[in-house]
């Protein structure tokens, strides 16, 4: 059957600490790799709060419950409280997971403040912020991060060089449906993009009666075919109060017969040259607000 990469994105300082050993003692009973992507800067959690005005910012929030998620201390960082730095205070549990086998990249300095703005920013911006990840990364496991994934799947062109800069052969920057190169300005970059290709969670719960309990049941539907895929799931989500479920959906892909992997896995097997090259974009993905970075539909 089918390989289905797992990619763990960690947002916050309770995600760290609480979510990723959860999701660690999870991966090692059944034998499972994954790639986890962490922030290691400030948490500035609390700071996504403006993002009130975004057309689909508020049913986003009320449909998956975000105070009962990631709990009112994690939004109060940066607004009624200093925003902790993960990378001091989350050290341990992040390099229990390089001890435990599993890959670890770079997904943002500042989560929020990438996230937010990144799309407006410049080279000079990009760079500076990029290259505080990567330092702080180094400090804390002794090696560069083996690979990319933008915060919110936001990102832009002075990203894509940066990480071609660093050598990084692929990365996972945004949502699509296969592996490609990425150009823009008319130039293909030299690093693979190897897109989230499955809805995520907290897209599909409260949408077409899904509810926390059933949230696998889309997911597994989708996954029955031999088709490899990409599943991004959240270390403060899956790795908390809907853990559960998320259980349930990595033992119904073993049961189909899928292999769980981390993105590296993809990456080992693809034929670079073969791969098509496609316009860097921006799209809607339903169940979550705002414009993405998306794999065009056409090369």
């Amino acid at each position: 059957m089918a390989r289905i990469a797992l990619k763990v994105d960690v947002d916050t300082l309770r995600g760290t600490l609480e979510g990723v050993p959860r999701l660690l003692a999870m991966f090692a009973r059944r034998g499972v790799q994954a790639t986890f992507l962490f922030s290691v800067g400030p948490d500035h959690t609390g700071w996504a709060l403006r993002r009130v005005f975004r057309r689909g910012f508020l049913s986003k929030v009320s449909r998956t419950s975000v105070v009962r998620h990631y709990g009112l201390r994690t939004l109060a960082y940066g607004v009624l409280m200093p925003g902790p730095d993960i990378g001091r205070q989350g050290v341990a549990p992040m390099q229990q997971c390089q001890a435990e086998g599993h890959e670890c990249g770079l997904h943002a300095w500042d989560h929020v403040y990438w996230q937010d703005n990144v799309r407006s920013q410049d080279a000079a911006w990009t760079r500076a912020q990029m290259t505080r990840g990567f330092h702080r990364f180094c400090e804390v496991f002794g090696v560069p991060p083996a690979t990319h994934g933008a915060a919110g799947w936001q990102v832009n062109a002075h990203a894509f060089s940066q990480i071609d800069d660093w050598g990084m052969t692929y990365a996972s920057d945004g949502r699509g449906l296969a592996p490609y190169r990425v150009s823009s300005n008319g130039e293909a970059c030299a690093h693979v993009q190897i897109p989230t290709t499955l809805p995520t969670f907290d897209e599909l719960i409260g949408i077409d009666g899904v509810s926390e309990e059933s949230v696998d049941l889309p997911l597994l539907a989708r996954t029955a075919g031999d088709t490899d895929q990409v599943f991004t799931l959240h270390a403060e989500l899956e790795g908390a109060l809907l853990a559960p479920a998320f259980e349930r959906l990595i033992d119904g892909w073993l049961v189909q017969g899928h292999t769980l992997v981390p993105v590296a896995a993809l990456a080992r097997t693809l034929e670079i040259a073969r791969l098509p090259v496609k316009a860097f974009a921006w799209g809607e993905v339903p169940g979550r607000s705002g414009e993405l970075m998306v794999e065009p539909s056409n090369a």
